[in-house]
């Protein structure tokens, strides 16, 4: 595929068939994603793979802690509630996302919506995005791990591989931490789920729209 084909075709995939992933594969996605830029060739990232019953450990304690109304344990510094145009571009993928599941005006399966965002989306593997923590305080460190993210999804799109950037799959760090096996020098930053594309699974097919580049550009110095 052309570059610009893989950028502009790519999903986030929300259904997965429970086929396994080669392990080899996934050496090979995160090899190219390592090659993305990072500020002066630091390479603060870490990509702790989880398959199995780790993962499913993961998805049973985090199920629980959320059902229960635990509070979020995350390990980066949160945003907080979106607001204006970021809040109604939010309501709008959730809108289509309900809309293809036909769930928009059923509560009790928005709510197991929700739900699979705590479960990885049930995909077979997840990846755990970390960064150094002697580089918390770094913006450009977070930055840089975003680059090597997209690398990653890029090049499992381009292998027939769905993911889906997911930052429900870590609300619950300290339990993450614990069944992958993250090292206390390291920071959870985000987790990628990862799998083959389930064909039947509606919500595949939505794509998210994109604000018109003239709304985000400005040239200065040009002719």
């Amino acid at each position: 595929m052309e570059f610009a084909d893989v950028v502009r075709e790519r999903r986030s995939i929300r259904g997965y068939k429970p086929d396994p992933v080669p392990k080899e594969l996934i050496r090979e996605l995160v090899e190219i994603a390592s090659g993305a830029p990072s500020s002066m060739n630091t390479q603060p990232w870490h990509f702790h793979v989880v398959a199995g019953e780790p993962l499913e450990a993961i998805r049973r304690e985090n199920t629980e802690l959320m059902m229960a109304g635990a509070p979020l344990r995350r390990e980066i510094r949160l945003h907080g509630k979106y607001e204006g145009v970021h809040r109604d571009r939010q309501v709008e993928i959730a809108y289509q996302l309900f809309d293809a599941m036909g769930i928009r005006d059923d509560r009790p399966m928005r709510q197991d919506w929700m739900m699979r965002g705590f479960r990885q989306f049930d995909a077979p593997v997840s990846i755990v995005v970390t960064i150094d923590r002697s580089l918390e305080e770094s913006t450009v460190a977070y930055l840089d791990a975003g680059a090597a993210v997209h690398a990653l999804v890029l090049a499992a799109w381009e292998r027939g591989l769905g993911t889906v950037i997911n930052g429900q799959g870590i609300s619950q760090s300290p339990v993450v931490r614990a069944h992958s096996n993250i090292p206390e020098d390291e920071i959870i930053v985000t987790c990628v789920a990862m799998g083959w594309p389930a064909e039947d699974f509606a919500a595949n097919d939505v794509k998210s729209s994109r604000v018109p580049v003239d709304q985000i550009v400005s040239f200065v110095g040009f002719d």
